[in-house]
């Protein structure tokens, strides 16, 4: 920005049309703003002004726990680089809290107070019940809203959306396609509205991220140049990103530890110990890898031992909400629909709803069998199997039964 300055006023130096220039730099909110009493300086300035990118506007498309803990830290960090606009849009699905908008709660109080109560927002981040307004305008969309309604909130906005938008998911799970398959999210986002999206997936829970406790994050990412700016915009010093270009990868471990942590909280809640729960983790880690390998052929394995692989199932199998509530239907013999709202305050689980996404096209394909921890996990949700056979799944896996022959000699 110097260099320009300098230059500019070097050139009216030797212009005789030109005596005597003045000239301010003043700050503005992250910006910078030139006045000039020189017509021709100004032009100058302005010239050299329209071949820099304006800032950069982003849209957080989701306000659970998780979308708000994200907007926490996108909102401060949008302050601190030149090349993101320091207003955050949230798209917020409307609700009346005791008789108040929630977003109105959201912009008067700066806090999500039904989703992530007592944490305080950056003020910055602005509230907005309507997704085509929050998103018109946005240069980067954050995509965090259960995966169940993604084309709920996608469809609005096609053909909507600015030119060079870019989008991110955080989303976890699939969507069902005809004739069997299944489709990524992120891949479902760019069909309904055609931008290139990039997948963010972690051992991450919302309460611990909020209460800036350190943690990793994976990004999956294959454009360099996109890939950097999304570490400016998600990353601090406690939340600390890793940028991959195994994409599929990446978004499919977030999607299948669901189904894994599910059927370790079904472990806890017929009282095993960590030994078994350790069995349902290292079988449910064989199974993730399997999967990638015969859907998603070229994924690399070095991915599982990324904060999205690994770490990520370790923690959502100890300490996540399909955990939990997975534990309490072993245990109170409720459905999953009424665990929801009771221990969930009305967010959706992924695990079982992934579970049978997964089973809908293993049925189709014939390969149930070739992966009898999900299966089982599946068949518990809907009240096909009862909870021990859990164990009856984990003693006879397929891993357990096969020929030792190669490792005896």
């Amino acid at each position: 920005m110097a260099m320009i300055i300098r230059a500019s006023l070097a050139l009216f130096s030797r212009n005789s049309r030109c005596s005597k220039v003045s000239c301010k730099l003043s700050e503005i909110g992250g910006g910078r703003l030139f006045s000039c009493s020189s017509p021709l300086f100004t032009c100058s300035v302005t010239a050299a002004f329209t071949n820099m990118s304006p800032p950069k506007k982003i849209c957080i498309l989701g306000s659970g726990n998780w979308g708000s803990a994200i907007a926490k830290i996108v909102g401060n960090n949008v302050t601190k680089f030149d090349q993101f606009d320091n207003e955050v849009k949230m798209y917020v699905y409307e609700e009346m809290i005791d008789g108040k908008k929630l977003t109105e709660i959201i912009n008067t109080t700066h806090e999500n107070v039904k989703y992530l109560p007592g944490k305080k927002l950056p003020s910055n981040v602005v509230a907005v019940p309507d997704v085509l307004e929050a998103a018109h305008d946005a240069d980067v969309l954050i995509f965090v809203i259960p995966h169940q309604f993604v084309k709920r909130v996608c469809q609005p906005l096609a053909g909507k959306l600015k030119p060079n938008t870019v989008g991110i998911s955080l989303i976890k799970g699939f969507d069902l396609k005809e004739g069997g398959g299944i489709l990524l999210i992120s891949h479902l986002i760019k069909e309904l509205v055609n931008i290139p999206v990039s997948v963010l997936m972690g051992a991450n829970l919302a309460g611990e991220v909020a209460d800036e406790k350190f943690c990793e994050t994976t990004i999956g990412c294959r454009d360099i140049e996109i890939g950097r700016m999304y570490r400016d915009l998600i990353q601090t010093d406690y939340f600390r990103v890793v940028v991959v270009d195994d994409v599929e990868a990446v978004e499919v471990c977030g999607a299948l530890k669901n189904i894994v942590a599910t059927g370790a909280g079904f472990i806890d809640g017929l009282g095993y110990g960590d030994n078994t729960k350790a069995a349902v983790i290292r079988l449910g880690l064989m199974e993730m890898i399997k999967f990638c390998e015969v859907f998603y052929p070229g994924s690399k394995l070095g991915t599982f031992f990324e904060s999205c692989g690994v770490a990520d199932l370790i923690t959502t199998c100890y300490g996540g909400r399909n955990r939990r509530v997975a534990e309490a239907f072993v245990k109170t013999g409720k459905t999953i629909e009424e665990l929801e709202k009771e221990m969930l305050n009305g967010q959706k689980l992924q695990g079982p709803f992934t579970a049978l996404e997964v089973n809908h096209m293993l049925k189709q394909k014939g390969m149930e069998e070739r992966f009898p921890l999900f299966t089982a996990i599946h068949q518990i949700c809907l009240k096909e199997l009862p909870p021990p056979g859990m164990i009856d799944c984990i003693r006879n896996h397929p891993e357990h039964m096969g020929n030792l022959g190669s490792y005896m000699t």
